[in-house]
C-alpha cells in the first residue's frame, strides 16, 4: 500500500493505493496521522479510489482513524471509495457511520459543515 498524505485548509488529506490490509504499511499510516493530530488538525480525508482490496484489518485501520478524530471533536470523511472497499462497508454496516464524499472538494464541504 502506498501513503501520501498533505495538509490543506487545516484538513489532513490522505491518499491511499493498493491494498489496505495488515502491514508494516498500516503502521506508518497510523503513526503518520498521530503526528499530525499532533498540530492541532481536526479534520481528516482519507481517498480510498485506488485501494483495490480492504480485508478486516483495513477495515479496522479506517476505524481506528475516525475514532481519533471524533475522540478530538472532529470528523473523518472518505472519498470516492473504489469497488470493493465500497462493498466491505457496505457489509460491515460501517457505510452508515462513515461519511463519503465523491471528490476532495465534496469532502472539503463536509468537513466544512461538521462543525
Amino acid at each position: 500500500m502506498k501513503t501520501d498524505s498533505a495538509v490543506q485548509n487545516g484538513i489532513l488529506f490522505v491518499r491511499l493505493s493498493g491494498d489496505l490490509i495488515g502491514s508494516p504499511d498500516t503502521q506508518q499510516l497510523l503513526q503518520s496521522v498521530d503526528q499530525h493530530l499532533g498540530e492541532e488538525l481536526l479534520h481528516c480525508a482519507v481517498d480510498l479510489s485506488g485501494i483495490r482490496y480492504i480485508n478486516s484489518t483495513g477495515i479496522g485501520v479506517l476505524v481506528s482513524l475516525l475514532t481519533k478524530f471524533r475522540s478530538r471533536g472532529g470528523e473523518l470523511v472518505l472519498i470516492n471509495p473504489a469497488d470493493h472497499p465500497r462493498k466491505m462497508l457496505a457489509l460491515t454496516k460501517l457505510n452508515a457511520i462513515f461519511s463519503v464524499a465523491d471528490d476532495e472538494a465534496a469532502a472539503t464541504q463536509l468537513l466544512k459543515t461538521a462543525n
